[in-house]
């Protein structure tokens, strides 16, 4: 049982490392530099020269603060931004890379449905998320200890724990893209594009009477700034994320299960 989840995990495991490091040494370098700029008040000042629609969809209005140099540096560019592009990604491989090197017909020969093919397959993309955000958590906590800084546990636990539902959508976003193309590279490139252009339509048409638009973008639902600066915790965004991913797995399984692999 979780044979197929097993084998992906341990295959994801480089990966998993090398974006954990990443985004843990970034986590690092802000609190390196955290307490002397933010005393200097240099970063209010910046974030006082960028345009009103770059401070929307970045949040960066409260970058003088630690809760605000988080959320702008780490979440919103290392989660939204970074990690959210990665999960779509890596998404976008899941079906076509195997299709496309045939390897998927030599799985499908053994004693193993399609659908479960998809479940496990998908499942290792959570444990990729789940270890990211539990590693990159703790360091920030520790972190913001050590530089003497008061940032909520419970608001550092739920800008990781409502990441989730977000990364889960990219990674969605990806496997669609995965059982309607034969190669690889062009779902994943395209699950990417397609991402980043829905983060740019947030970032437009956020605040603005097209409101409706944005809300077709999964970042619309999840905000590390209102959550680390304001706490405020949109649990019904998650909801939303979390049922969007049901729906394009789901249509993502149901697709696979339709496939004619030659």
């Amino acid at each position: 049982m979780f044979e197929i989840t097993r084998y992906e995990t341990k295959r994801r495991m480089l990966g998993t490392g090398a974006i954990t490091i990443v985004l843990a040494g970034l986590a690092l370098l802000f609190f390196a530099i955290a307490p002397e700029t933010i005393s200097r008040g240099e970063l209010s000042a910046i974030a006082e020269t960028y345009p009103r629609s770059v401070q929307t969809a970045f949040g960066i209005a409260a970058l003088g603060t630690i809760e605000g140099l988080l959320a702008v540096e780490l979440y919103q560019f290392g989660w939204v931004f970074l990690l959210g592009l990665y999960f779509a990604h890596n998404g976008g491989s899941m079906i076509a890379g195997d299709v496309e090197s045939d390897r998927m017909e030599m799985l499908l020969s053994a004693p193993v449905s399609r659908s479960k093919i998809v479940r496990e397959r998908f499942l290792s993309l959570c444990i990729t998320m789940l270890v990211i955000n539990v590693v990159v958590g703790l360091i920030v906590y520790i972190g913001t200890i050590l530089i003497g800084e008061s940032l909520s546990l419970i608001d550092i636990s739920a800008v990781h724990a409502l990441s989730i539902p977000y990364l889960l959508v990219c990674a969605a976003i990806g496997l669609l893209f995965s059982v309607h193309s034969s190669k690889q590279s062009t779902s994943k490139w395209a699950s990417t594009a397609c991402l980043f252009g829905l983060f740019v339509l947030e970032s437009l048409f956020g605040g603005t009477e097209h409101e409706w638009l944005a809300a077709i973008s999964p970042t619309y639902y999840y905000d590390p700034t209102a959550i680390l600066v304001h706490n405020t915790y949109d649990l019904t965004g998650a909801l939303i994320l979390f049922m969007t991913t049901v729906v394009l797995v789901s249509v993502g399984r149901l697709r696979f299960r339709q496939m004619d692999i030659r």
